[in-house]
């Protein structure tokens, strides 16, 4: 009994044990703010893993962990969807992508198809820090207070980004006649 105990007790800790610094509901977040950022299912993989190097070598520099890593991480993949879609704007403007997304593989959910495309549209035309913090609020479920404590600005920014980005997607949205 007491070695089943002491195994489990292993198994908790396994991250620690490994040095991975992220725990897999910490991961899979990641992965999804990188998904809904834009960053392509191949790349998914290394943006988990610059996570997972930028949170190693902070530790290595001796500068404390962050509070909430999960809020952390968070906001590391949002800037690395980021910093993919200023690369992908500088090679060929996003044409090709969007121009896949307007043929959709299911027809049985067009309107579903619709709506996706419609919001994807949206939010690779908002300004890069409207993105930021409407897929950190909404898509990784940040409150505002730890949105703007990682990002360093003022809870006022964070709610006037997400008023605005919301405004103009929900505009877009109309204009498109999707909803």
């Amino acid at each position: 009994m007491l070695r089943r105990k002491a195994r489990r007790g292993q198994g908790e800790d396994a991250h620690a044990v490994h040095g991975d610094p992220l725990d897999a509901a910490q991961e899979r977040r990641v992965r999804a703010v990188l998904a809904l950022g834009g960053v392509p299912q191949a790349d998914l993989l290394d943006g988990v893993q610059q996570v997972r190097l930028r949170l190693l070598e902070r530790a290595a520099s001796g500068r404390e962990a962050p509070r909430d890593v999960s809020a952390w991480a968070a906001v590391v993949a949002s800037n690395l969807a980021m910093d993919w879609h200023r690369a992908k704007r500088r090679q060929d403007r996003i044409g090709e992508r969007l121009a896949s997304l307007r043929q959709p593989a299911h027809p049985s959910g067009e309107d579903t198809s619709l709506l996706s495309l419609a919001v994807a549209r949206g939010l690779d035309e908002l300004p890069d820090a409207q993105r930021q913090v409407l897929v950190l609020r909404f898509y990784a479920d940040l409150p505002v207070r730890s949105i703007a404590e990682e990002l360093g600005v003022p809870e006022g920014t964070v709610k006037s980004r997400l008023h605005t980005a919301v405004r103009a997607l929900r505009a877009r949205l109309h204009e498109d006649e999707v909803v």
